[in-house]
């Protein structure tokens, strides 16, 4: 089965909810309004569900995720929820290939809404790194690990809001998002794999190449080289070979799996060789998913 992990399709009910919106993070036409990021002009072609379905030909799964930048998880209950049932709702009614990562409101941690969530299908949960940058934050956080450990369901972290003033276009991707993958990385090792011993985590963009500073860690905790935990995934979004094949040094081919944050960027081709090809796109993240075809 050959997957993506990482997609984003706005749907109609939830662009319709951010249409709704009179404050970011909103919708206004097509035009994208977030705090801490300029004016975005969105494409509804990237979009459109029948240009969608022609790019992802040849994928046996493409898993779709509320777009975390936008800061959705963490508006006030009553605003969030709303958004992210539309989320659901759709994302969970798409075609194949799709599927869908669960959102939740982080403004009300709610382990039971999650769990009837995931009941629905979706492959895993979504937070963003923002959520969990701290043992503080994966702390706070807990009780929705639980809820995936309990079905041993994997967690994605993505990127979150920039947080950040008005820049270049790219800013946010090539400094917020990266800092933040890069500390939710060393968090998650520090301070939630203890509470989470066996849950499955997949960090997006190559976790900011964060596991490329384990020379560091080595220097400054006496720990870091060697000790690769294979259930800490890292996905190849906004990357190419030269950052992959450095990770892939690092941590090994086993836990580096297929990702492209389209309809931003398309899935990397990690120029290792066909067989670390269908290791990234087939072996890997099925056992990532824990589907029973990674372990025929």
């Amino acid at each position: 089965m050959t997957v993506d992990v990482h997609q984003h399709l706005w749907t109609p009910a939830f662009v319709d909810a951010l249409r709704r919106r009179t404050v970011p993070p909103r919708l206004d036409g097509w035009t994208l309004h977030l705090d801490g990021e300029p004016a975005y002009e969105v494409d509804p072609a990237d979009h459109d569900l029948t240009r969608r379905l022609a790019l992802n030909d040849g994928l046996d799964l493409a898993l779709v995720s509320l777009s975390s930048p936008l800061g959705i998880e963490s508006l006030p209950p009553e605003d969030a929820w709303p958004i992210i049932d539309a989320y659901h709702e759709d994302a969970l009614a798409l075609p194949a290939p799709f599927g869908a990562w669960a959102a939740t409101c982080l403004s009300e941690i709610d382990p039971s809404r999650l769990a009837k969530a995931l009941d629905q299908g979706p492959a895993g949960l979504q937070l963003p790194a923002t959520a969990v940058a701290t043992g503080a934050d994966l702390a706070r956080v807990a009780p929705l690990l639980d809820v995936l450990a309990a079905r041993d369901l994997p967690l994605f972290v993505h990127p979150g809001p920039a947080a950040e003033p008005e820049g270049p276009g790219w800013w946010p991707a090539v400094v917020p998002y990266v800092q933040q993958m890069h500390a939710s990385w060393y968090a998650f090792s520090a301070f939630g794999r203890h509470r989470h011993p066996g849950l499955r985590v997949c960090f997006a963009l190559l976790a900011g190449l964060a596991p490329l500073h384990s020379e560091r860690l080595l220097n400054r905790a006496g720990e870091g080289r060697g000790q690769v935990d294979p259930d800490m995934y890292v996905e190849t979004s906004s990357y190419g070979p030269r950052a992959i094949d450095a990770i892939v040094r690092e941590l090994g081919i086993d836990v580096v799996v297929n990702g492209s944050d389209e309809p931003y960027a398309r899935a990397p081709d990690p120029a290792l060789g066909d067989a670390a090809r269908h290791a990234v796109a087939v072996t890997n993240p099925n056992r990532l998913l824990n589907r029973k075809e990674s372990r025929k």
